[in-house]
C-alpha cells in the first residue's frame, strides 16, 4: 500500500488540484494507495475539499509542519510513504521514480522542485539551487519525500523541535538508515512564498535566517514567518 500524507492549513486555494495529481499519479503506478490529509486547525473548507476528493481527513492542532506530517503518517496504513505538500503537484513518473527506487533497496528520497509562474530572479536562483541543494547535497526538499515505513520509524519521523528546515534533519537521519536517492522527475509547486517579495528581500530574509543559525528554527516568530504567516 502507498501512502500519500498531505499536511494542509487553510489549504483551500491549492488542495483540489494537488490531490486531483495524486489521484492521477497513483492510477498510473497501479498499485493501492490511500490520501490521508492532516489537516492542521484550518479554518477554511480545507477538510471538505479533501473529504470530495477521496482522501481521508486526520484532524491535528500542531500549527507545526514536522509534528502533523508525523501525525499523517502515524495514521496511514501503508508501507510506503509519500509525503506532498497541499500546493504541489506530483505527476506519474515523479511516483514512478519513487516507488522504484524504494522496491530497488532505497530508504528514501525526494525530487527536485520547479516553482509555478516564477519571477525570472527565482528562475535564475532555481538554476543554481537545484544542482546544488538536490545533487551535491542529497536532500530533499519538504514538498516531496518519500520513504518506507520502517525507515520512518527507524529516523523518528520529522524532527518536532523544528519549525523550519525539519526536511533537512529528515533526509540526513534516512541516510543514517541506507540509500537516499534523488529522483530525476521534477514536482510542481506554487510560487506562493514568493508573493510580494523581491529578489533582495529574499536574500536578506535568508542571510538573516543563516545568521540566526538553527536554533531560531525552533520557535515560532520573526525568522520562521517565511514558513509560517500569519494569513494565508
Amino acid at each position: 500500500m502507498i501512502s500519500f500524507v498531505v499536511p494542509a492549513y487553510n489549504e483551500e486555494k491549492y488542495l483540489g488540484p494537488t490531490l486531483e495529481a495524486i489521484h492521477a499519479a497513483a492510477r498510473e503506478a497501479g498499485e493501492p494507495y490511500e490520501i490521508v490529509v492532516a489537516d492542521d486547525a484550518s479554518t477554511d473548507a480545507t477538510a471538505g475539499i479533501a473529504r470530495a476528493h477521496g482522501a481521508r481527513v486526520v484532524a491535528v492542532s500542531h500549527r507545526q509542519i514536522a509534528a502533523t506530517r508525523n501525525a499523517g503518517a502515524r495514521a496511514a496504513t501503508g508501507d510506503r510513504l509519500i509525503f506532498v505538500d497541499a500546493d504541489t503537484r506530483v505527476n506519474g513518473p515523479v511516483v514512478a521514480q519513487a516507488l522504484a527506487a524504494l522496491a530497488g533497496g532505497a530508504v528514501g528520497g525526494g525530487a527536485p522542485v520547479e516553482i509555478d509562474r516564477a519571477p525570472r530572479w527565482a528562475v535564475l536562483f532555481m538554476k543554481a539551487f537545484v544542482p546544488l541543494y538536490f545533487r551535491l547535497a542529497r536532500w530533499a526538499a519538504g514538498c516531496f519525500v518519500f520513504c518506507t515505513r520502517a525507515a520512518f520509524e527507524a529516523a523518528d519521523g520529522f524532527d518536532e523541535r523544528y519549525y523550519a528546515s525539519e526536511e533537512i534533519h529528515f533526509s540526513r537521519a534516512l541516510k543514517r538508515q541506507g540509500r537516499f536517492v534523488i529522483v530525476e522527475r521534477f514536482v510542481a509547486t506554487s510560487p506562493r512564498k514568493l508573493e510580494g517579495r523581491s529578489a533582495l528581500a529574499m536574500l536578506w530574509l535568508m542571510a538573516r535566517t543563516l545568521a540566526a543559525g538553527p536554533a531560531a528554527l525552533r520557535r515560532r516568530g520573526e525568522h520562521t514567518a517565511f514558513w509560517y504567516p500569519d494569513r494565508r
